[in-house]
């Protein structure tokens, strides 16, 4: 089973090839086989996945509808709610909050019969790149298990390149939903701001989280979007727009298509990189596509502008962790101060707390006008060389992250592991659709990305670029061999 699709999957359990109860059973076995090596997932929920598993094949016996996930076994990153289980967010603080409520993307799936088989690991508060920031212990790379599966959605990338489940939830406020699918081989999307609701997600930087789909197939995440892409009212940032047909017309060539390329950007590339990007210019080439020269080297000045208004906002959503109303609360603290200062300094990891410092510092008296306001400025002069790129283009390519699978413990300097995201970041700032799609390996056979990012609301097109791409690679069908066998 774990060498099919999640559309296969599905359309196996409704054609009765397959019970719900025997498909909860198989990936369970695959978890418990395999995640202590690999780390994905934080907790597993067994008897939630067997319970739900019953349900559906009480309702396929008994004809009634089914969702559009009926049988698929979901990961869900541990910053999104399932309601009465544990969300965590990779923090000794939040280890013993039980979500009172749901996360709308994930009610969503849960109500369109996927199986929520486990939460994944992930950079603590989403904070990181490599998942080494997780308060329990890192996720790793199922391509190298001494390597990153990149991060904050390590977890989710893990479990999925393993096949530990067959689509998953990561989110996004940087690029942590598409660097770790770069660097596991597998695909990741993050949708348009607003077109997924962030009701339920545990909030980083709120004008730049967005959740998206990480599968193993491109269609896969089409299903996932056609799921999770409605608008939600309790989101103020929820577009209420109609759902989109992502897996309707999927294409086979990409005649017409207009695809940018920001050459100025990219000299400093290494060369696998740039061979590789070479060689997935050639393969949208071959698809009848035209390559267009574009000018988008502002985005040089990606991770400062990032790094500033990311860490003001988390500065900002992360004073509600008080000790006082969830989360850890500290018992040696004598008075109200105390508390707070004691349960933070207990509750919280080392980069959440440098990324707190930093956001406070940004927004002080002061420095906000110098910091946080030019910052933003520049974002906007950013969001209007993409408007003007995209009056010579439909879709801009560039590479997801300037190498592959890094060892663990690689980066003591966390301005080079912020560095890791200079390619993704601006998608976030820009609140644009952006995939990557598996795009080869390098010579120790670990894979590359090549990253798609449309103008917004042009999702679809995006995803049905990345369709058209994967069907002439056929890239997507690799499965680390280690966990190649039942």
């Amino acid at each position: 089973m774990h060498k099919l699709s999640a559309l296969q999957l599905r359309n196996h359990f409704l054609q009765g090839d397959y019970t719900a109860v025997e498909i909860a059973e198989y990936f369970l076995k695959r978890i418990e086989k395999h995640n202590e090596k690999l780390g994905a997932f934080l907790k597993v929920l067994s008897e939630r996945t067997l319970r739900k598993a019953e349900d559906l094949d009480r309702k396929r016996a008994e004809n009634k509808p089914l969702g559009k996930l009926a049988g698929v076994p979901l990961a869900i990153k541990d910053n999104m709610h399932i309601k009465d289980e544990i969300t965590t967010c990779g923090s000794n603080f939040l280890k013993n909050f039980k979500a009172p409520f749901w996360s709308t993307a994930i009610k969503e799936l849960d109500d369109a019969d996927g199986l929520l088989i486990g939460k994944t690991n992930l950079d603590e508060f989403a904070m990181g790149s490599s998942n080494e920031n997780s308060a329990f212990f890192p996720a790793r790379n199922p391509w190298n298990l001494e390597c990153s599966p990149g991060g904050s959605s390590g977890g989710s990338s893990s479990a999925i390149a393993a096949r530990l489940a067959l689509a998953a939830t990561g989110s996004d406020t940087g690029g942590s939903i598409r660097q770790p699918a770069a660097l596991t081989g597998i695909v990741g999307f993050k949708p348009t701001y607003g077109r997924v609701s962030r009701f339920g997600l545990v909030a980083f930087g709120s004008s730049l989280d967005q959740i998206g789909p990480m599968t193993t197939t491109v269609a896969d995440a089409a299903l996932m979007m056609e799921v999770m892409g409605k608008y939600c009212p309790k989101d103020s940032t929820s577009l209420q727009l109609p759902q989109e047909p992502y897996l309707d017309h999927l294409p086979q060539d990409l005649k017409g298509v207009r695809i940018g390329i920001p050459s100025h950007f990219l000299e400093d590339l290494k060369p696998d990189a740039q061979k590789n990007f070479e060689e997935s210019k050639a393969v949208l080439k071959d698809l009848s596509a035209t390559l267009h020269e574009i000018d988008l080297d502002i985005l040089k000045y990606s991770i400062p502008v990032y790094y500033i208004l990311a860490t003001a906002e988390a500065s900002t959503n992360l004073a509600r962790f008080d000790g006082v109303r969830y989360g850890k609360r500290s018992e040696a603290a004598k008075n109200l101060d105390e508390l707070y200062d004691f349960s933070r300094e207990d509750g919280f990891g080392p980069e959440v707390k440098q990324r707190i410092l930093l956001g406070t510092y940004m927004l002080s008296a002061g420095f906000q006008s110098a910091f946080y306001k030019k910052a933003q400025k520049v974002r906007t002069l950013m969001i209007q060389a993409f408007n003007e790129a995209y009056s010579k283009c439909d879709i801009v390519a560039l590479p997801v992250s300037p190498i592959t699978a890094f060892e663990l413990g690689s980066f003591q300097d966390p301005v080079q592991m912020y560095l890791q995201d200079i390619f993704t970041i601006s998608a976030n700032l820009g609140g644009l659709p952006a995939i990557s799609v598996p795009s080869g390996f390098d010579q120790n056979q670990k894979p590359f990305g090549l990253q798609l990012i449309g103008p917004q609301l042009h999702d679809v097109p995006v995803i049905k670029c990345a369709y058209a791409f994967e069907q002439k690679t056929h890239f997507t069908q690799k499965i680390p061999p280690q966990f190649e066998e039942e």
